[in-house]
Protein backbone atom coordinates (compact mmCIF):
# COMPACT_ATOMS: atom_id res chain seq x y z
CA UNK A 1 0.00 0.00 0.00
CA UNK A 2 0.83 3.77 -0.61
CA UNK A 3 1.87 5.88 2.26
CA UNK A 4 -0.79 7.99 2.15
CA UNK A 5 -4.45 6.80 1.39
CA UNK A 6 -5.72 7.19 -1.91
CA UNK A 7 -9.02 8.80 -0.25
CA UNK A 8 -7.92 11.08 2.78
CA UNK A 9 -11.35 12.43 4.69
CA UNK A 10 -11.27 14.93 8.06
CA UNK A 11 -14.07 16.26 9.79
CA UNK A 12 -16.41 16.04 7.16
CA UNK A 13 -19.54 18.27 7.70
CA UNK A 14 -22.54 18.81 5.63
CA UNK A 15 -25.32 21.36 6.29
CA UNK A 16 -28.76 21.56 5.43
CA UNK A 17 -30.34 24.91 6.81
CA UNK A 18 -30.53 23.66 10.51
CA UNK A 19 -29.89 19.87 10.40
CA UNK A 20 -26.74 18.30 10.79
CA UNK A 21 -26.97 15.51 7.84
CA UNK A 22 -23.40 15.00 8.35
CA UNK A 23 -20.94 15.44 11.38
CA UNK A 24 -17.44 15.29 11.38
CA UNK A 25 -17.07 12.29 9.55
CA UNK A 26 -13.10 10.85 8.87
CA UNK A 27 -12.61 8.20 6.46
CA UNK A 28 -9.44 6.56 4.67
CA UNK A 29 -9.45 4.26 1.89
CA UNK A 30 -5.83 2.89 0.90
CA UNK A 31 -4.36 1.84 -2.37
CA UNK A 32 -5.79 -1.47 -3.44
CA UNK A 33 -8.29 -1.61 -0.85
CA UNK A 34 -12.01 -2.40 -0.86
CA UNK A 35 -14.06 -0.28 1.55
CA UNK A 36 -17.65 -0.65 2.42
CA UNK A 37 -19.72 2.43 4.13
CA UNK A 38 -22.87 0.77 5.81
CA UNK A 39 -25.65 1.93 7.85
CA UNK A 40 -28.80 2.10 8.64
CA UNK A 41 -31.57 4.23 6.03
CA UNK A 42 -31.17 7.86 6.36
CA UNK A 43 -27.33 7.49 8.28
CA UNK A 44 -25.78 10.28 5.28
CA UNK A 45 -24.19 7.49 3.28
CA UNK A 46 -25.35 8.90 -0.47
CA UNK A 47 -24.93 12.35 1.62
CA UNK A 48 -21.18 11.49 2.07
CA UNK A 49 -20.63 10.33 -1.63
CA UNK A 50 -22.00 13.42 -2.88
CA UNK A 51 -19.32 15.48 -0.22
CA UNK A 52 -16.73 14.02 -2.15
CA UNK A 53 -17.73 13.76 -5.45
CA UNK A 54 -18.66 17.53 -6.18
CA UNK A 55 -22.33 17.54 -5.95
CA UNK A 56 -22.46 18.95 -2.56
CA UNK A 57 -19.74 21.14 -1.10
CA UNK A 58 -19.39 20.39 2.52
CA UNK A 59 -20.13 22.94 5.66
CA UNK A 60 -16.67 21.47 7.03
CA UNK A 61 -13.95 19.51 6.96
CA UNK A 62 -11.52 18.75 4.06
CA UNK A 63 -11.40 15.98 1.15
CA UNK A 64 -8.27 14.85 -0.66
CA UNK A 65 -7.32 12.66 -3.19
CA UNK A 66 -3.82 11.17 -3.27
CA UNK A 67 -3.16 9.98 -6.79
CA UNK A 68 0.41 8.15 -6.05
CA UNK A 69 3.59 9.81 -6.69
CA UNK A 70 1.68 13.13 -6.91
CA UNK A 71 0.78 15.69 -5.07
CA UNK A 72 -2.47 15.51 -2.77
CA UNK A 73 -5.35 16.96 -4.24
CA UNK A 74 -7.62 18.87 -2.36
CA UNK A 75 -11.02 18.71 -3.71
CA UNK A 76 -13.75 20.84 -1.48
CA UNK A 77 -15.73 22.86 -3.67
CA UNK A 78 -14.28 21.42 -6.95
CA UNK A 79 -16.91 20.66 -9.75
CA UNK A 80 -18.01 16.69 -10.48
CA UNK A 81 -16.30 17.29 -13.35
CA UNK A 82 -13.06 17.87 -12.25
CA UNK A 83 -13.35 15.53 -9.45
CA UNK A 84 -13.76 13.20 -12.27
CA UNK A 85 -10.53 14.41 -14.30
CA UNK A 86 -8.81 14.02 -11.29
CA UNK A 87 -9.14 10.27 -10.81
CA UNK A 88 -12.41 9.48 -8.88
CA UNK A 89 -15.50 7.68 -10.88
CA UNK A 90 -19.34 7.22 -9.09
CA UNK A 91 -22.38 4.83 -9.65
CA UNK A 92 -25.34 6.16 -8.42
CA UNK A 93 -27.98 4.25 -6.38
CA UNK A 94 -30.68 4.92 -8.82
CA UNK A 95 -29.31 4.02 -12.84
CA UNK A 96 -28.51 6.93 -14.71
CA UNK A 97 -27.47 5.99 -18.03
CA UNK A 98 -28.73 7.38 -21.47
CA UNK A 99 -31.58 4.67 -22.10
CA UNK A 100 -31.41 5.77 -25.80
CA UNK A 101 -28.23 5.47 -26.09
CA UNK A 102 -26.45 2.05 -27.29
CA UNK A 103 -24.26 0.35 -24.43
CA UNK A 104 -20.92 1.15 -26.34
CA UNK A 105 -22.35 4.85 -27.06
CA UNK A 106 -22.38 4.73 -22.88
CA UNK A 107 -18.90 3.98 -22.24
CA UNK A 108 -17.82 6.05 -25.22
CA UNK A 109 -19.33 8.77 -23.04
CA UNK A 110 -17.65 8.15 -19.82
CA UNK A 111 -14.15 8.58 -22.13
CA UNK A 112 -14.73 12.13 -22.40
CA UNK A 113 -12.67 13.55 -19.33
CA UNK A 114 -9.54 11.53 -21.00
CA UNK A 115 -10.19 13.12 -24.64
CA UNK A 116 -8.31 16.51 -26.09
CA UNK A 117 -10.19 17.05 -28.95
CA UNK A 118 -11.65 20.33 -29.66
CA UNK A 119 -14.53 21.67 -31.76
CA UNK A 120 -12.17 22.64 -34.92
CA UNK A 121 -10.77 18.44 -34.80
CA UNK A 122 -14.76 18.05 -34.66
CA UNK A 123 -15.76 19.77 -37.77
CA UNK A 124 -13.08 19.40 -39.57
CA UNK A 125 -11.94 15.53 -38.95
CA UNK A 126 -8.24 16.27 -37.85
CA UNK A 127 -5.73 12.95 -38.26
CA UNK A 128 -5.48 13.60 -34.57
CA UNK A 129 -9.70 13.44 -33.67
CA UNK A 130 -9.88 10.37 -35.29
CA UNK A 131 -6.78 8.25 -33.88
CA UNK A 132 -8.73 9.53 -30.55
CA UNK A 133 -12.13 8.47 -31.91
CA UNK A 134 -10.80 5.17 -32.31
CA UNK A 135 -9.13 5.02 -29.18
CA UNK A 136 -12.20 5.87 -27.80
CA UNK A 137 -13.75 2.86 -29.31
CA UNK A 138 -11.45 0.43 -28.61
CA UNK A 139 -10.89 1.02 -25.20
CA UNK A 140 -14.98 1.27 -24.74
CA UNK A 141 -14.97 -2.07 -26.11
CA UNK A 142 -12.08 -3.55 -24.02
CA UNK A 143 -13.93 -1.95 -20.69
CA UNK A 144 -17.21 -4.04 -21.95
CA UNK A 145 -15.69 -7.22 -22.59
CA UNK A 146 -14.33 -6.68 -18.88
CA UNK A 147 -17.60 -6.28 -17.35
CA UNK A 148 -19.35 -8.96 -19.55
CA UNK A 149 -21.55 -6.56 -22.39
CA UNK A 150 -18.75 -7.17 -25.19
CA UNK A 151 -22.01 -9.24 -26.83
CA UNK A 152 -24.61 -5.76 -26.32
CA UNK A 153 -22.39 -3.23 -28.02
CA UNK A 154 -25.01 -2.02 -30.63
CA UNK A 155 -28.42 -2.89 -27.69
CA UNK A 156 -29.80 0.42 -26.56
CA UNK A 157 -29.15 0.67 -22.51
CA UNK A 158 -33.05 0.74 -21.87
CA UNK A 159 -33.47 -3.01 -23.28
CA UNK A 160 -30.78 -4.15 -21.23
CA UNK A 161 -31.76 -6.61 -18.33
CA UNK A 162 -32.04 -4.63 -14.81
CA UNK A 163 -28.30 -6.80 -13.94
CA UNK A 164 -26.65 -5.66 -17.26
CA UNK A 165 -27.37 -2.24 -16.68
CA UNK A 166 -25.95 -2.17 -13.39
CA UNK A 167 -23.13 -3.88 -15.19
CA UNK A 168 -22.90 -0.68 -17.64
CA UNK A 169 -23.19 2.06 -14.93
CA UNK A 170 -19.70 0.51 -13.62
CA UNK A 171 -18.21 0.57 -16.90
CA UNK A 172 -18.99 3.52 -17.98
CA UNK A 173 -17.03 4.47 -13.96
CA UNK A 174 -14.38 2.45 -15.60
CA UNK A 175 -14.33 4.59 -19.19
CA UNK A 176 -12.93 7.63 -16.95
CA UNK A 177 -9.76 5.74 -15.69
CA UNK A 178 -10.38 6.62 -12.32
CA UNK A 179 -7.63 5.57 -9.56
CA UNK A 180 -10.87 5.65 -7.07
CA UNK A 181 -14.14 3.65 -7.67
CA UNK A 182 -17.37 4.87 -5.79
CA UNK A 183 -20.32 2.38 -5.99
CA UNK A 184 -23.62 3.77 -4.65
CA UNK A 185 -25.56 0.45 -4.09
CA UNK A 186 -24.57 -1.77 -6.98
CA UNK A 187 -25.98 -4.84 -5.50
CA UNK A 188 -30.01 -2.68 -5.12
CA UNK A 189 -32.76 -4.91 -7.10
CA UNK A 190 -30.45 -7.70 -8.29
CA UNK A 191 -31.04 -11.53 -8.00
CA UNK A 192 -28.65 -13.66 -6.29
CA UNK A 193 -27.04 -14.88 -9.40
CA UNK A 194 -26.38 -11.15 -10.78
CA UNK A 195 -25.42 -10.49 -7.15
CA UNK A 196 -22.57 -13.76 -7.50
CA UNK A 197 -20.95 -12.06 -10.48
CA UNK A 198 -21.03 -8.71 -9.11
CA UNK A 199 -19.33 -9.81 -6.36
CA UNK A 200 -16.58 -11.55 -8.79
CA UNK A 201 -16.60 -8.21 -11.01
CA UNK A 202 -15.89 -5.78 -8.26
CA UNK A 203 -13.17 -8.62 -7.07
CA UNK A 204 -11.64 -8.05 -10.71
CA UNK A 205 -11.34 -4.70 -10.54
CA UNK A 206 -9.77 -4.52 -7.42
CA UNK A 207 -6.88 -6.66 -8.74
CA UNK A 208 -5.96 -4.86 -11.36
CA UNK A 209 -5.26 -1.61 -9.26
CA UNK A 210 -8.46 0.05 -8.60
CA UNK A 211 -9.24 1.19 -5.13
CA UNK A 212 -12.71 0.89 -4.66
CA UNK A 213 -15.58 2.26 -1.75
CA UNK A 214 -19.02 1.05 -1.61
CA UNK A 215 -22.16 2.08 0.05
CA UNK A 216 -24.45 -1.36 0.47
CA UNK A 217 -27.44 -3.31 1.53
CA UNK A 218 -26.64 -6.58 1.34
CA UNK A 219 -24.51 -7.81 4.12
CA UNK A 220 -23.56 -10.87 2.55
CA UNK A 221 -21.89 -9.01 -0.33
CA UNK A 222 -20.17 -6.15 2.48
CA UNK A 223 -18.63 -8.93 4.46
CA UNK A 224 -17.43 -11.00 1.25
CA UNK A 225 -14.91 -8.17 -0.28
CA UNK A 226 -14.41 -5.44 2.00
CA UNK A 227 -11.16 -5.12 3.66
CA UNK A 228 -12.54 -2.80 6.13
CA UNK A 229 -15.66 -1.47 6.67
CA UNK A 230 -16.94 1.84 8.30
CA UNK A 231 -20.22 2.14 10.12
CA UNK A 232 -22.58 5.81 9.85
CA UNK A 233 -25.60 6.22 11.91
CA UNK A 234 -27.32 9.44 12.33
CA UNK A 235 -24.21 11.40 10.64
CA UNK A 236 -21.66 9.81 12.34
CA UNK A 237 -18.77 7.30 12.64
CA UNK A 238 -19.88 4.73 15.01
CA UNK A 239 -17.66 2.10 14.13
CA UNK A 240 -14.80 0.84 11.66
CA UNK A 241 -13.01 -2.24 11.58
CA UNK A 242 -12.25 -5.48 9.57
CA UNK A 243 -15.70 -7.75 8.64
CA UNK A 244 -14.93 -9.87 11.63
CA UNK A 245 -14.87 -6.79 13.94
CA UNK A 246 -17.99 -4.94 12.83
CA UNK A 247 -20.29 -7.93 12.57
CA UNK A 248 -19.79 -8.28 16.65
CA UNK A 249 -19.63 -4.63 17.44
CA UNK A 250 -22.06 -4.21 19.75
CA UNK A 251 -23.06 -0.06 18.64
CA UNK A 252 -23.77 -1.82 15.27
CA UNK A 253 -25.78 -4.35 16.19
CA UNK A 254 -27.85 -1.66 18.24
CA UNK A 255 -27.84 0.47 15.21
CA UNK A 256 -29.21 -2.14 12.80
CA UNK A 257 -32.10 -3.72 15.41
CA UNK A 258 -33.09 -0.10 16.83
CA UNK A 259 -32.54 -1.45 20.56
CA UNK A 260 -29.89 -2.47 22.95
CA UNK A 261 -28.66 -6.19 22.38
CA UNK A 262 -28.95 -6.99 26.20
CA UNK A 263 -32.69 -6.33 26.47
Amino acid sequence: MSERPILQVDNLSMDFGGIRAMDQLDLEVNQGEIVALIGPNGAGKTTFFNCVTGIYNPTGGDVFLNPPGRSPIRLNGMKPNKVAEKGMARTFQNIRLFSNMTVLENVMIGRHCRTRSYIAGAIFRTRATRLEERETVEKSYAILEKVGLADAVNEFAKNLPYGAQRRLEIARALATEPILLLLDEPAAGMNPQETRELDELIKRIRDEGHSILLIEHDMKLVMSLSDRIFVMDYGRRIAQGTPQEISANPAVIKAYLGEDIDA
